[in-house]
C-alpha cells in the first residue's frame, strides 16, 4: 500500500485565486484497501478538497489559474521492451530488476482490480499498489518515440511507461532538386488471386482460398523490395490519403493502391529518412525529416515536403544547426493548421507548410519549447529555467502555429516532465518524474486549466508510443491504445499475450472510470483512435483466429465488429513485427514497424504490409 508523503513536495496544494479554501492544502490521500471506486479527483476549476483527497499528481500552480496535487507513487518498478519475436502488443516482458512481488511493475501481468493502467505508456495514478509482473512493448504506425531512456515507470498503483524523452544558420526554402516522384514496379505484390506466393495457414497460394463467410478478404500482401543496409530499417507509416496508402522507409516513400497494392508512386530521397509527424496535414501534404548526408555523423536536419496523394516533393530546407549542450539532439516533426514544426532539446522552430518558410523560432530565454504535438491545436512542451540544476521546471503550453506565442501556459510541479499528449482536443497529457518513477494522466480545459486527473485505480496500463528510435528528442504525440472524445478518455488495460483486457473510459470532467469494455475471447484489443463517435479498436489475431477491427459505443458495451480478418491468415497478421495500423476507405491496412534480416533473400521474403477490406 502507498503511504501518504510525509513532506508536502514544492507545489503542492498551491492555492488558486480562484478557488475556494485559498491556502489550506488538502490532506494527502490515504488509499483504500482495495477499493470498488477510484478516490476522487479534483474537479475542473477547484472549489472546496474532496472528502476523499484525490491522488497525487505532477501539478504546480499554473501560469493561468488551476490546481493540482502532487502524486504518490509505490516502489519504482521498469520493464523492458518488447524482445523481437515475441508475438502480439501486449507480449511479455522479461521482470525489470524491480519486478519483486507487491511492487507494481510498469508492464505486469494484468492483475484484478476495479480500474487500472494501459498498454505502452505511463500507468494509471492509483491508490493501491498491484503486484509486479512483466511488460508489453509495441510501436505503432509511424511514431518515431523517444526511447533513449528505455525505463518504465511504476505510479501510484498504475503501471509507468517507457520514458524516452544561440548562434544558428538562417536557410532558404528552395524547391526541391533531388527528389523525384515516379512509378516503380519493384513492390512484390499478392493479391491473393491464386497467382501469387502468399503462404495462408494451410499451405495455399491464394490467401483468400481459405476465407470463411463473414470474413474479410484479404487484398493484398506486400513483401520487401528494398535493398537495405545490413542492420535494416525502421518503416514510417501507413497513412491513408484518398485510395492511396503510403509508407516510408530507408530512404523512398511509396504510395500504393489501396485496392491491389500496386505501386501508385514512389519517390527516392538522397539520404535516410529519420523523421515524420505521426499523421498528414489535412490537405494530404506531409513533411518529412531526412538525414543531411550519409553515415553515422548524420543529423536529422532537413525537411521535404510531399504530396502523399500523388507523390510529388514539393519545397525542401534545412532546419537551423543546433549550438550548445544538446545540440546533438535528434528533430521531431508535427503539423498543426499550416505549420510544420522540427523541435529537439536544444531548439524548435515553426514553418509554414505552404512555402517552408520559417515563422518562428525558440526563444533565446525563458521558457523553451523541445517538442510539440499537433493536429487540431498546437501543444508544446517547454523546459523553463529553475535556477537550481538538479530542479527541472517544464509546462504545457499551446501555441498560435502562425507566431509560436503560448496563447496559455501550465505549469508542473518542479522536477515533473511532460511526457507524452494522448489527445490535443481534448487536451490529455501523460507526464512522469524518473527519479521517483511516478507517472501521472491529467486533461486541461481549453484555457488551461486543470480539468481532472485520470484515476486508473489497480489496474495497469500500458498506451502504445513505440516506433523508431529519437536520441534525446521526444515525440508528444503519435501513441495507440489510447483515445478521447469531448468528455471522455479511453485507454485499454494491459494484458500478457492470449489474455483478454478491456478498454476503460474515463470522465474527462472528473476522471473516474465511467465503463469498461472487455475485448472477445483471448485476443487483446487495443484503441487506435476516434470513429465519429465511436471509439476504433483493433483486436489482436491469436494462433487460429484473425484479427478484428471494431468500434465501441460511446456507451460503452461490447465491441461491434467491422472487419473481420480470416482465421486461415492469422500467423501472417501476426508476424508483423513492430506494427502500424491505419483504416480508411473500409480498408485496413497493417504494416511493419521495421524490416531486418539476416541475409538478401530473408530481407527479400519479408512481409511488409497487408491490407484487409469487406
Amino acid at each position: 500500500m502507498t503511504q501518504p508523503p510525509s513532506n508536502q513536495p514544492p507545489g503542492f496544494g498551491a492555492p488558486d485565486p480562484n478557488q475556494g479554501n485559498q491556502g489550506v492544502p488538502p490532506m494527502p490521500p490515504t488509499p483504500p484497501q482495495a477499493p470498488q471506486t477510484p478516490p476522487s479527483a479534483p474537479g475542473p476549476y477547484g472549489g472546496q478538497p474532496p472528502q476523499t483527497p484525490p491522488p497525487a499528481g505532477p501539478y504546480d500552480q499554473p501560469q493561468q489559474p488551476g490546481y493540482g496535487y502532487p502524486q504518490q507513487a509505490p516502489p519504482p518498478g521498469y520493464g523492458y521492451p518488447q524482445q523481437p519475436g515475441q508475438p502480439g502488443p501486449y507480449a511479455q516482458q522479461q521482470p525489470g530488476p524491480y519486478g519483486q512481488p507487491g511492487q507494481p511493475g510498469p508492464y505486469g501481468q494484468q492483475q484484478p482490480g476495479p480500474y487500472g493502467g494501459y498498454p505502452g505508456q505511463p500507468g494509471y495514478p492509483s491508490a493501491p499498489t498491484p503486484p509486479g509482473g512483466n511488460n508489453p512493448f509495441k510501436g505503432k504506425p509511424g511514431v518515431i518515440i523517444a526511447a533513449a531512456v528505455a525505463g518504465l515507470l511504476v505510479i501510484g498503483g498504475g503501471t509507468w511507461l517507457a520514458l524516452s524523452g544561440g548562434d544558428e544558420e538562417k536557410p532558404v526554402a528552395k524547391p526541391s532538386g533531388t527528389a523525384t516522384a515516379q512509378p516503380s514496379g519493384s513492390a512484390s505484390v499478392d493479391q491473393g488471386d491464386g497467382s501469387g506466393d502468399g503462404d495462408g495457414r494451410n499451405g495455399q497460394d491464394d490467401l483468400n482460398a481459405g476465407r470463411q463467410p463473414g470474413e474479410a478478404k484479404i487484398n493484398w500482401l506486400l513483401k520487401n523490395s528494398v535493398d537495405l543496409p545490413k542492420n535494416g530499417s525502421d518503416v514510417y507509416g501507413p497513412w491513408i490519403v484518398g485510395d492511396v496508402v503510403v509508407k516510408a522507409m530507408y530512404k523512398g516513400i511509396d504510395g500504393y493502391s489501396l485496392t491491389d497494392g500496386s505501386v501508385k508512386w514512389h519517390l527516392d530521397l538522397p539520404h535516410k529518412l529519420c523523421a515524420t509527424p505521426p499523421q498528414p496535414a489535412a490537405d494530404g501534404t506531409m513533411v518529412f525529416g531526412v538525414e543531411d548526408k550519409d553515415g553515422d555523423r548524420a543529423k536529422c536536419t532537413e525537411l521535404q515536403k510531399v504530396d502523399l496523394k500523388t507523390g510529388k516533393a514539393g519545397w525542401k530546407r534545412s532546419v537551423p544547426k543546433a549550438t550548445g549542450l544538446f545540440a546533438f539532439s535528434d528533430n521531431t516533426l508535427a503539423i498543426s493548421g499550416n505549420t510544420v514544426t522540427a523541435a529537439g532539446s536544444s531548439s524548435a522552430y515553426g514553418f509554414s507548410l505552404a512555402d517552408g518558410k520559417q515563422l518562428f523560432a525558440t526563444p533565446s530565454s525563458g521558457c523553451k519549447a523541445f517538442a510539440f504535438a499537433g493536429g487540431e491545436k498546437l501543444i508544446s512542451a517547454d523546459s523553463c529555467p529553475s535556477g537550481d540544476v538538479n530542479k527541472k521546471q517544464q509546462q504545457v503550453s499551446e501555441v498560435d502555429p502562425n507566431t509560436g506565442k503560448p496563447r496559455w501556459s501550465f505549469r508542473l510541479q518542479a522536477n515533473w516532465e511532460v511526457d507524452k499528449v494522448y489527445s490535443v482536443n481534448p487536451l490529455v497529457v501523460s507526464a512522469t518524474q524518473r527519479d521517483e518513477k511516478k507517472w501521472s494522466i491529467f486533461s486541461l480545459t481549453a484555457d488551461g486549466k486543470l480539468r481532472s486527473q485520470i484515476q486508473g485505480g489497480n489496474d495497469k496500463y500500458a498506451p502504445n508510443c513505440g516506433g523508431s528510435f529519437v536520441v534525446f528528442g521526444k515525440n508528444l504525440a503519435g501513441c495507440t491504445g489510447v483515445a478521447a472524445d469531448a468528455n471522455t478518455f479511453y485507454m485499454a488495460t494491459e494484458t500478457g499475450y492470449g489474455t483478454p483486457n478491456e478498454v476503460v473510459a474515463f470522465d474527462l470532467n472528473t476522471g473516474k472510470p465511467k465503463w469498461r469494455s472487455k475485448a472477445p475471447g483471448n485476443q487483446p484489443m487495443s484503441p487506435l483512435r476516434m470513429e465519429g463517435s465511436q471509439v476504433l479498436v483493433y483486436i489482436d489475431p491469436s494462433y487460429d483466429k484473425g484479427g478484428t477491427v471494431a468500434t465501441i459505443a460511446p456507451t460503452g458495451g461490447a465491441p461491434t465488429t467491422l472487419l473481420q480478418h480470416p482465421a486461415a491468415t492469422a500467423q501472417i497478421e501476426n508476424s508483423f513485427f513492430d506494427a502500424g495500423y491505419a483504416y480508411g476507405n473500409g480498408t485496413f491496412v497493417i504494416s511493419s514497424g521495421r524490416v531486418s534480416a539476416s541475409n538478401d533473400k530473408a530481407e527479400k521474403e519479408t512481409k511488409t504490409m497487408m491490407a484487409f477490406s469487406k
